[in-house]
């Protein structure tokens, strides 16, 4: 793991400071794509921002979801990916196109993931574990923040990430499949202002 990738896990919070610059980020990448200008500047001289993660950038209006995208395993540094996630997530193909009228009503969350590791299905702790299931070509991941809000237990959890991957419910037991957890730190910025 890269030294500010190690720092950043090693402390498990991400400060306040560079919490509001990706939040901004976030929202000026999706309005700028929206009216077809240039992404904003990246922020400098933040070494957290710097650090190689895991990132998924999830977007909700009210209690509708707007768009999830993300990567399990770190591109980027930080901020280079919330930029680029946050213009995905606005453009994620299961629903209509976030518009830049709309970004201020917006909750954004930021779920910065450590890094994957093997696991069994006894060792998946719901509410803190998020997983990935990997079979041939295909995989599916859900956050851990997921299986807490809908009530799953651990086997419904792996189940619907099996799913998610286009695959049978059970495809985590089949022989060449992996099943992984990892954790993660998820921040949300809530509405800045209520749009019509």
């Amino acid at each position: 793991m890269a030294p500010a990738a190690a720092a950043l896990h090693n402390a498990r919070v991400l400060a306040p400071a560079d919490q509001r610059l990706l939040f901004d980020l976030v929202r000026e990448a999706i309005r700028r794509r929206g009216d077809g200008r240039a992404p904003p500047p990246l922020p400098q001289g933040r070494p957290a921002l710097q650090a190689v993660l895991g990132l998924f950038v999830t977007l909700r209006r009210g209690e509708d979801l707007r768009g999830c995208v993300g990567h399990a395993l770190g591109r980027m540094p930080l901020a280079e990916a919330a930029r680029a996630l946050a213009v995905s997530a606005a453009r994620d193909h299961r629903f209509a196109p976030v518009g830049p009228d709309e970004v201020d009503a917006l909750t954004v969350e930021l779920s910065l993931l450590s890094p994957l590791a093997r696991a069994r299905l006894d060792e998946v702790e719901v509410g803190r574990h998020g997983v990935v299931v990997r079979c041939g070509d295909r995989s599916g991941l859900l956050l851990p923040q997921v299986a807490r809000e809908r009530g799953w237990d651990a086997r419904t959890l792996v189940e619907h990430a099996c799913r998610k991957a286009g695959l049978l419910p059970d495809a985590w037991q089949a022989d060449g499949a992996r099943l992984s957890t990892f954790t993660c730190e998820a921040y949300a910025d809530p509405p800045r202002a209520t749009a019509g």
